[in-house]
């Protein structure tokens, strides 16, 4: 399992569009509201079964009750919900940001040595982390759309990441991309 974490927030990504000459299409945008939408994603990869997307989201409307993104208690839940889900181990692959490697979650890692085990990449590695391409991903496919307010950006976010979860050659391709080859040895 391949593990990242990104965001979105209410400023759109800048995109390319056909339009006749002389007639750029714009795309007006409302900045009602602040906040961001954090979200970690999980690759899924098991030879002979169909590749997988799971994936959580926060949304923070920046209020104080709120968390800004995914801390340690968000990933666990994330990774105690794969757990829980795949039904089996799990060999996981992640960068290094602070959650990661604080001791709190080293601990709890260690609480689990017999369903989960991490390798972490080395540092400034985009490239050998599949999945990075989910978010270049979703950046194409939120380049054509306006959102009024956090909420909307989120629920955007959602149906584009669920189309993905039904494209699993779009995820072995991801896993292309980086080089990397998996055998179940």
């Amino acid at each position: 399992m391949f593990a990242d974490e990104s965001g979105q927030s209410l400023r759109p990504p800048k995109g390319r569009t056909w339009a006749p000459r002389g007639h750029t299409p714009v795309l007006e945008v409302s900045y009602r509201g602040r906040g961001r939408v954090s979200i970690a994603a999980l690759i899924c990869v098991k030879p002979g079964m169909r590749t997988r997307l799971l994936y959580r989201t926060i949304v923070y409307h920046r209020r104080v009750s709120e968390g800004k993104g995914f801390g340690v208690a968000a990933f666990k839940a994330l990774l105690q919900a794969a757990h829980v889900q795949l039904g089996g181990p799990i060999s996981l692959v992640w960068d290094s940001p602070p959650e990661h490697v604080c001791a709190q979650m080293r601990t709890w890692i260690a609480a689990r040595e017999d369903w989960l085990l991490v390798y972490r990449l080395p540092p400034y590695a985009p490239d050998l982390n599949p999945a990075e391409g989910i978010w270049a991903g979703l950046r194409a496919k939120l380049v054509n759309f306006t959102v009024r307010n956090i909420d909307e950006l989120a629920a955007l976010i959602k149906s584009r990441l669920k189309r993905m979860q039904y494209q699993p050659g779009l995820l072995e391709g991801f896993i292309a991309e980086t080089g990397l080859t998996l055998s179940d040895s």
